[in-house]
């Protein structure tokens, strides 16, 4: 029985016709009010794009994230171009791991700028030091993951950025900062305006004759990243060798017991 029929009272007759041509209205209603908007719930799926182009390391980061991250679509390519060659419209909830084994800090942050910028990109390296993870944040990456932490910590961190975080190791610019603070009191005194704070404590370490690995531990750096530095000392002091540079810097640094 339809709506206006039902308001009718029991005594009085309903026709036939009055029957239909009430349904038929409240049909005709129905469908003017248009069909209920279906909900559509956002995919929780993240794309997690590994670029590596080492194959094994590769194939190591590719098979490792699918076993941690589950429900999570894990790809790896081996350059920016082969990724984008193979991907015409990347899905909305993607993360870029972006692994620039043995590059410079100046061309992994051009490799960044190459990114679409809609895209969270987070930067796996074998560097630790502050000066390069602000370099990465600078440039626009998400997060930085230094390739001394456990695997589970790495993919938590791929996680933050997925929630919209930015991850940076907090041991990293702990100790980064401590041996820093330790060696400032040298660049105080600097009466050469030349070098930096770290480049100031490489100098230090060269003048008491200490080895580049030697210098790598106590500065909490990488041995490349010091042979770095060591370049760049010599190219403001237009010295040839560490030799040099141990003379040049005597008269520029207060003298130790060590000297």
């Amino acid at each position: 029985m339809t709506s206006e029929a039902l308001h009718r009272l029991p005594s009085e007759p309903v026709s036939m016709e009055e029957a239909l041509t009430s349904m038929a209205r409240d049909r005709l209603h129905n469908m003017e009010a248009g069909p209920p908007t279906p909900v559509v719930l956002p995919s929780t799926q993240t794309t997690i794009v590994i670029i590596e182009s080492r194959a094994l390391i590769r194939d190591c980061l590719l098979q490792s994230l699918r076993m941690l991250t589950k429900g999570d679509n894990v790809v790896a390519f081996a350059t920016i171009e082969d990724w984008r060659k193979a991907t015409v419209q990347p899905p909305p909830a993607t993360i870029i791991l972006l692994c620039p084994a043995g590059r410079k800090a100046g061309e992994k942050c051009v490799d960044i700028g190459r990114l679409p910028d809609n895209i969270p990109v987070v930067l796996l390296s074998d560097l630790e030091e502050a000066e390069q993870i602000f370099e990465a944040l600078d440039s626009g990456a998400k997060g930085y993951i230094p390739t001394s932490i456990p695997l589970h910590v790495a993919v938590e961190a791929l996680h933050l950025v997925k929630a919209g975080g930015v991850f940076v190791p907090a041991s990293s610019l702990i100790s980064s900062r401590r041996s820093i603070e330790e060696h400032a009191h040298a660049a105080k005194n600097q009466g050469y305006g030349m070098f930096t704070a770290r480049q100031a404590a490489v100098v230090n370490a060269l003048r008491q004759g200490k080895a580049n690995k030697r210098i790598a531990y106590e500065l909490n750096m990488q041995e490349s990243t010091v042979k770095v530095h060591i370049r760049n000392i010599m190219r403001k002091l237009k010295a040839k060798n560490r030799t040099e540079v141990a003379v040049l810097t005597q008269d520029l640094f207060p003298r130790t017991g060590r000297d």
